[in-house]
């Protein structure tokens, strides 16, 4: 009886073997329909892998260099890029530092995949010294990613290696993934959102089996008061990198605004304040008090409050042209009229042409679908609400 010899699989075949793989494992069950939902291609050109946030590319070098098992590390490295959406709440993090930003998104995620692969099935590729390739540091076990850019801005990474132990795995497209309109990231988020809690039901369970990402999706943890400052942080800081000139008008026309360059002057913060719905004077004071204590460091020009339900119906001035910026948290809520529209803040705000260097929006979230259109970096503060889903600007969900 002749031999018979087994035909070597290309890279793409492997990869679409490793796809099935990955959603056949109890642990990655629930995440079979986002597998599903991602392209993953090979590029000659890649010198890696890399993720707009939507697609995934493969280099192919890269990719015929590891085995199966690593194969699946990359590409759960990835997918969890995707899962929690890091190109698009991250933004902000990648305008300040773009290096730190890429290295504090993949020290969380490949501490959440090394802790779950207790079994070999999805491990990270070794170095003949078995030491980890890329990077990965218990250190920053438990923190989010904000936290771990924090912890590199105060000891910075080896621009060599990414720091700690390892080096970086991929490039993240940033600005491919600005490319892609507004309104698309937002479906897609969507898309991903309910697949996962769809895949979580077929799979019975509550969590996912012991899959740290999927349980974190399900029930996320997020430290809302230091996304908070550290937005107010970035776009507020005056006379250094970390202060937002006016738009950059090459994406005005796709409705995203980001920095165009470092401006000399700091204009006003805006918080925009909804008088409507289940926001009260104890969760308004807890809030402005967050925001007086950002404040404290950054010095912005002024701070300007705008309390609005359908129209602006109170304008609140802090700071150099106004009451002393530590008045602000006595400032009161009045009644609101009824009804709700966003768009009066934007309006407001063009009207009485107010220079705005970045406004936050403290609302409930029952907005009616209806985000508004705005003209510079924009936080949604939403308050008990995590069913709401803004179309632009950053979003945190807080309870007072």
């Amino acid at each position: 009886m002749g031999l018979t010899l087994l035909k070597e699989l290309t890279l793409e075949e492997r990869i679409s073997n490793a796809q099935v793989t990955l959603m056949n494992h109890d642990r990655y069950i629930a995440m079979a329909g986002v597998i599903l939902m991602v392209q993953v291609t090979v590029k000659d050109d890649v010198p890696t892998a890399y993720t707009n946030g939507r697609d995934v590319v493969i280099g192919r070098e890269f990719g015929e260099s590891l085995t199966d098992a690593e194969l699946r590390f990359v590409l759960l490295h990835e997918l969890y890029h995707i899962l929690f959406q890091h190109l698009r709440t991250w933004n902000f993090l990648y305008k300040r530092d773009h290096h730190l930003a890429n290295v504090a998104c993949d020290y969380v995620i490949n501490l959440m995949i090394d802790d779950d692969n207790t079994d070999g099935f999805a491990p990270m590729p070794r170095t003949a010294q078995g030491e980890p390739k890329y990077l990965l540091d218990t250190k920053y076990r438990g923190m989010d990613t904000l936290q771990v850019f924090q912890q590199l801005q105060l000891d910075p990474p080896d621009p060599n290696g990414g720091g700690g132990k390892g080096g970086e795995l991929d490039e993240h497209g940033w600005e491919e993934a600005e490319e892609i309109p507004d309104s698309e990231q937002e479906a897609f988020g969507r898309e991903v959102d309910e697949a996962i809690r769809q895949g979580a039901l077929t799979a019975g369970k509550t969590g996912s089996g012991g899959n740290r990402a999927v349980d974190d999706l399900l029930q996320p943890e997020v430290n809302w008061r230091e996304v908070l400052r550290e937005f107010i942080t970035q776009t507020c800081r005056g006379n250094d990198y970390s202060t937002y000139s006016r738009p950059n008008r090459r994406y005005m026309s796709a409705g995203r605004y980001f920095p165009s360059g470092v401006s000399e002057s700091v204009d006003e913060l805006i918080i925009a304040i909804d008088t409507s719905g289940s926001i009260g004077q104890q969760e308004l004071t807890k809030f402005l008090s967050e925001i007086q204590g950002a404040v404290e460091v950054t010095s912005p020009s002024s701070i300007r409050v705008l309390y609005w339900d359908t129209e602006v119906c109170r304008d609140e001035v802090y700071g150099e042209q106004g009451q002393p910026v530590d008045q602000l948290v006595h400032s009161t809520k009045p009644a609101g009229g009824g009804g709700t529209w966003v768009g009066c803040v934007n309006k407001y705000i063009q009207e009485k042409q107010i220079q705005a260097q970045a406004t936050i929006v403290f609302t409930d979230g029952y907005l009616g679908g209806d985000w508004g259109t705005w003209s510079n970096p924009l936080l949604w503060c939403i308050l008990d609400n995590k069913s709401a889903k803004p179309t632009t600007g950053t979003a945190i969900h807080i309870n007072l």
